[in-house]
């Protein structure tokens, strides 16, 4: 099966870090997709649906210790959008819980273009400056993010 979302290089922000996460969360939205698509039951994919809450903040939580420690202008306003969009997640999350919302392709379709255009869009402000900062556009090493996720999901 095809993916939901295809990683392209249209969605690189130029950090293979950042690169590295915002990949998670395409495999996470894939991986519900796929949940969906072959009519697993609800408890599977709400169980990715809060996969996929947490490492949305943990990733949240990372881009916004670097705005902070490079001193970003747009910081406040990023996070904002990051509070925002963890306020919807929850917010599904319990209608969800509470039958008042189904998770399906509306959902998905929600996703898709959430994080496409919070990429392309927003998080696409802070990679020139992250860069003229001095942030390192490529990995050392094995993201440490990915290291800490497979260790608490796995």
């Amino acid at each position: 099966m095809k993916n939901f979302i295809e990683w392209n290089e249209e969605l690189s922000v130029g950090i293979e870090e950042i690169d590295e996460q915002h990949k998670v969360l395409v495999g996470l939205i894939n991986r519900m997709h796929d949940a969906i698509h072959q009519r697993h039951g609800s408890d599977v994919v709400e169980g990715i649906l809060a996969e996929l809450a947490e490492y949305t903040r943990i990733h949240f939580a990372v881009e916004e210790s670097l705005m902070r420690l490079l001193n970003f202008p747009g910081y406040e306003e990023h996070r904002d959008l990051h509070e925002e969009l963890i306020d919807q997640m929850v917010d599904l999350q319990q209608k969800i819980a509470e039958g008042k919302h189904s998770i399906g392709f509306e959902l998905m379709h929600f996703l898709k273009v959430w994080l496409a255009k919070h990429i392309m869009e927003e998080d696409m402000q802070y990679s020139g400056f992250f860069l003229a900062a001095g942030a390192n556009p490529k990995l050392t090493n094995r993201s440490w993010v990915k290291r800490l996720w497979s260790n608490i999901i796995h």
